[in-house]
């Protein structure tokens, strides 16, 4: 059928029947075409695609007979026509140029998705380009391959890596008149010259460029470390002699603890709950030896009745076995690392010291800059806790602050900037405000780290050695801990100078000997039941901590007993800061005589007249246990703890049977069994993973593994 663009060679060439066909010419003058016209006529099989011009002289003709999936262009222009011809095979490309005088040939015979060309007017240029330099030519997307070919007006084609080299260059084909493949080639030499600056970018139009100058080798430059250290000291020594003169010795001896014989001293510690006393890093000065402890109140503070005064005020009776043996090391101006456990004394042990080396200073308060005592606490609680005993001994009007995240900042800066002699402060807000320059450690000379363990176990480390890289090396350092676990030593390495430690009892984890301590086995669904049956018993003047493991559950417990009329207060990291202190507040008063609460009181908390500690959730791990217990049977009082002990607690067994037989507490039978058969599923356990491994958990595996049968 002709539709009026269609030759009449074409009328008799047979047509494959079109799905649709679209033309599209433009009659410039004689015949169907014109001069100088291009034409396309397109009619398209079911895969195939076909250009057909016959266009006359100086026209252009695209022609397609392609077969399935094939492309034809062909071309029977006149002179100075050009021609493309296509006779590709399934999913061949072929390009055939029979132009005449003046015309380019192009001729592709490919097989199946192979590619070729041949030239018969020598228009082409090929170039061997690194493998690794072909992602410069192209570009993203083809941007730069299609900017290449607009700026030389060379066609660029990229082919397969040779084989002559083992795939480590491609053959980069170049069509076109000479001066476009030169300026192709050029370009394209300059792109991949790895030695020459790159261009990265757009076209040179476009404004962007980029360029990045390859580095030039340079000779290892020498550096001498020594002299670097050296020079550094020399600028450290010079920072620090600007600083106030500090003054750290305050100790006058009693002549009666200056008389004590070594045998004397030995005996006195014994009978202290064990207290031991040794140089911790291993040095002992042979001209300091360490002090004699002090039996009574006045042996230590005789030169200070303001000091003694306070202390008759709290109706204490005489020296913890901590407070004995620290207070004349501290007073002497060494370091020191007391390792006691909780409710024993080491708040006042480190503060009334503190108080005199604040007061007795050589230069005037207002000239020193800043604070002279910096308190470390894990918690808000137990800074809080700090403080409140600060406030306690009022002594020659030394000013304390305490700052801690949930607290107001704008009134703690607000009162830093009054001027205060202590700071008591938990590691992320003492962060805060030294990188705003609120706080300048340098003025401070008494440093006190207080359970040093939970800090590290908090992950306050970064901080800790953040907020102190400018505090003063020749300050005095105390440092308290429950424990003594291998990071607390790295850090008393790195703050202290040669401490004495002071522990009482042993270093193993041990809890209060004046708490009796009960472990009931039960089963999860009982728990509460049981809880709520041992707060019915509970007589009119006891109190209660009741510690759970999770806020949800601290929540839902306090509710519950409300709901039922029974009047109690929860404390956990989700309430505001004022509804915790407040929990506390009411507990000390005797508003409410039961706190929930998870693990954030577990520590530093003295509240008086606790009786007894309701552990509903087994902690999960037993330093904690032992922080919980010590909330009861302090400064000399009896408690109880009874703990709820599930199978699901199972692995904690045998660390909890060396705590209740170390205090001479009752073990129950189930108590061994369980840790007898958790030992057993452990060893078990090893020697599965070690004979299957690679393969996977297999059966009765997984995740948790096998749970007690009771």
């Amino acid at each position: 059928m002709n539709d009026g663009w269609i030759s009449d060679e074409e009328e008799r060439t047979p047509q494959v029947t079109p799905v649709y066909s679209q033309t599209f010419g433009r009659g410039g003058g004689r015949g169907r075409g014109g001069y100088g016209e291009n034409r396309r006529a397109r009619g398209f099989n079911s895969r195939g695609n076909s250009w057909r011009d016959e266009g006359n002289s100086g026209g252009n003709t695209q022609r397609d007979g392609g077969n399935i999936g094939g492309n034809t262009w062909r071309d029977g222009g006149n002179s100075g026509g050009n021609i493309w011809r296509n006779e590709g095979n399934s999913g061949g490309n072929t390009w055939r140029d029979e132009g005449n005088s003046g015309g380019n040939t192009w001729r592709d015979g490919g097989n199946s998705g192979g590619n070729s060309w041949r030239n018969g007017d020598e228009n082409i240029t090929t170039l061997a380009v690194k493998k690794n330099n072909v992602g410069r030519i192209i570009g993203k997307g083809g941007s730069k391959i299609r900017d290449l070919e607009s700026e030389s007006g060379a066609r660029i084609q990229i082919g397969k890596p040779s084989d002559e080299d083992y795939g480590m260059t491609v053959e980069v084909t170049l069509t076109g008149s000479e001066d476009c493949r030169q300026t192709a080639k050029r370009l394209i030499e300059e792109l991949t010259d790895d030695s020459a600056p790159r261009s990265y970018g757009g076209n040179s139009n476009s404004g962007n460029s980029y360029n990045v100058e390859e580095p030039q080798e340079e000779k290892p430059r020498y550096i001498d470390f020594a002299e670097a250290n050296r020079a550094y000291e020399e600028a450290q020594k010079e920072r620090w002699a600007q600083l106030p003169p500090l003054k750290k010795n305050f100790y006058i001896e009693d002549p009666a603890v200056a008389a004590m014989l070594p045998e004397e001293v030995a005996n006195f510690r014994k009978v202290n709950n064990n207290i031991t006393a040794s140089y911790a890093l291993g040095q002992s000065p042979e001209n300091s030896p360490i002090p004699n402890p002090v039996q009574t109140f006045e042996q230590c503070f005789s030169e200070y009745p303001e000091i003694l005064t306070q202390i008759y005020n709290q109706s204490f009776t005489k020296p913890s076995p901590i407070q004995s043996q620290a207070w004349p090391i501290l007073l002497k101006g060494l370091d020191l690392i007391g390792v006691a456990q909780t409710g024993t004394g080491k708040t006042l042990a480190f503060l009334l010291p503190g108080l005199i080396h604040t007061d007795l200073q050589p230069i005037p308060r207002s000239q020193r800059g800043g604070p002279n005592v910096l308190v470390l606490a894990p918690t808000r609680e137990l800074a809080l806790q700090i403080e409140k005993e600060v406030k306690k001994y009022n002594y020659r009007d030394i000013k304390s602050v305490c700052i801690y995240g949930g607290g107001s900042r704008r009134d703690q800066v607000n009162i830093v900037k009054q001027g205060v002699e202590i700071i008591i402060a938990t590691p992320g807000r003492l962060n805060d405000l030294v990188q705003a320059g609120v706080i300048k450690v340098a003025s401070v000379t008494y440093l006190i780290l207080d359970e040093a363990d939970r800090m590290l176990d908090m992950g306050f480390e970064p901080q800790i050695r953040k907020s102190l890289l400018d505090i003063r090396p020749d300050r005095q350092t105390v440092m308290t801990s429950a424990t003594w676990p291998e990071g607390v030593r790295r850090l008393a390495q790195s703050y202290m100078k040669n401490p004495i430690q002071v522990y009482v009892g042993s270093l193993d984890l041990a809890a209060v000997h004046s708490v009796t301590q009960r472990i009931e086995m039960i089963h999860e669904d009982d728990k509460i039941a049981r809880l709520f049956e041992f707060l019915h018993d509970m007589q009119p003047d006891d109190k209660v901590i009741v510690f759970v493991g999770k806020k949800a559950r601290a929540d839902d417990i306090s509710s519950e007993l409300s709901l039922n009329g029974v009047s109690c207060q929860s404390i956990h990291g989700d309430r505001e800061q004022c509804d915790r202190e407040q929990a506390l507040k009411d507990l000390e008063t005797g508003d409410v005589r039961i706190l929930v609460a998870t693990d954030v009181a577990s520590r530093g908390l003295d509240i008086m007249d606790v009786t007894h500690i309701f552990n509903v959730d087994f902690p999960r791990n037993i330093e904690e246990y032992v922080h919980r217990v010590g909330r009861t049977g302090r400064a000399g009082k009896t408690g109880e703890a009874i703990s709820l002990f599930t199978r699901e607690d199972w692995s904690q067994a045998h660390e909890l049977i060396v705590i209740l037989e170390e205090a001479n507490q009752e073990v129950p039978h189930e108590l061994y069994d369980m840790s007898q058969r958790f030992s057993a599923w452990k060893e078990k356990k090893n020697e599965d993973r070690g004979q299957g491994r690679g393969g996977g958990r297999g059966r009765g595996g997984g995740r948790g593994g096998g749970r007690p049968r009771w």
